[in-house]
């Protein structure tokens, strides 16, 4: 069987995506190999295969996220069947309980290979079952993005109907944050700087549009909107001196996620705001397989799909992260395998 497979080499002039072909390997006690069908791109993945995260190995397979159909069971697996669809763990060795560092050694795309292949054997536990109904596409995007916006909003807080949510931009983690609030039956304030993607924000069911670009101070504007008092969780996926935005905006008590690095890797900034409201800044990523399962178990309950914005073929990797570099998008990025 040909297993087409991309791999992140060095090059003077910074990584280059080298495609060609990696062994297939046949499941041992205990594994099951999958023939994937999908991944999606995350800012983790772009900045492993831009240079800005080294992989620990050269010749790294990359990207997180991954979905496809159990193609072979070794000895030892009751869990899975030939024929299962399975989406792959983001950290396959976090089963549940409170994240430590010993998890990251498994991360596929940079501790390990990733879901850039056709076919890959690992663990039977380093996969989970995608909601009922999904598409390979569709829960290659849960496994990164969508199981981030579920732990910042049910795990790390809980937005209840009636709180108020602010989610940032129109990336994957903010647009699941967006659709998991509405079904819950909080409302949200987003922030854009596109007409355009600030109706399709609306559309999703967005209380308020604020543009961060005509509106700088808009933190101070979304305390406002929301009833006055602030809003209850701030999904920050800006970071550097926009946290303080964040912190003008959260309430009283109130939780800030910080998940992302989009506005820069540090800045300058008081954390008087925080102090003084008692309002708690968490940085998180990801979560763990009970976190999985009760994602699973809340989409499947609200009938919630992933917003797909392009699909590129795996031979279009390059041209993929290209488009995700102009952020000229909303939702999710698929790489179909």
């Amino acid at each position: 069987m040909l297993n087409r497979c991309v791999r992140v080499t060095s090059s003077p002039d910074g990584p280059v995506l080298v495609h060609g072909s990696c062994t297939v390997i046949d499941p041992g006690p205990g594994e099951i190999r999958v023939r994937n069908q999908a991944s999606s791109l995350n800012f983790a993945d772009l900045m492993m295969m831009t240079g800005q995260l080294d992989p620990d190995d050269e010749g790294r397979i990359p990207l997180a996220d991954g979905a496809g159909i159990v193609d072979a069971v070794g000895s030892d697996v009751s869990d899975w069947a030939v024929g299962d669809c399975v989406m792959a763990r983001f950290f396959p060795a976090w089963d549940g309980g409170p994240h430590t560092p010993a998890r990251w050694v498994t991360r596929p795309g940079l501790n390990v290979d990733g879901h850039a292949r056709v076919f890959e054997t690992h663990p039977a536990s380093w996969f989970a079952r995608p909601p009922a109904g999904y598409s390979a596409a569709e829960a290659a995007t849960l496994g990164c993005a969508g199981l981030t916006a579920w732990r910042a909003l049910f795990v790390e807080t809980h937005i209840k109907p009636g709180d108020w949510v602010l989610t940032q931009g129109s990336g994957g983690v903010s647009i699941f944050a967006l659709q998991f609030a509405v079904a819950c039956g909080a409302r949200v304030i987003a922030t854009s700087s596109s007409n355009s993607k600030a109706q399709m924000l609306r559309d999703l069911g967005a209380t308020h549009v604020l543009n961060y670009n005509a509106q700088p101070d808009w933190g101070a504007i979304a305390y406002s909107l929301a009833d006055g008092r602030g809003c209850d969780a701030v999904i920050d996926v800006a970071g550097g001196t926009e946290l303080a935005q964040s912190f003008a905006a959260v309430r009283e008590a109130g939780f800030i996620g910080q998940i992302g690095i989009l506005g820069g890797w540090s800045g300058e900034l008081s954390t008087v705001p925080l102090m003084q409201k008692n309002a708690r800044l968490q940085g998180l990523q990801v979560g763990s397989l009970d976190h999985i399962k009760d994602m699973v178990a809340g989409i499947e309950a609200t009938g919630i799909r992933p917003l797909i914005a392009a699909r590129y073929p795996l031979d279009q990797l390059s041209e993929a992260i290209t488009r995700m570099l102009r952020r000229d998008y909303v939702g999710k990025i698929v790489i179909e395998i």
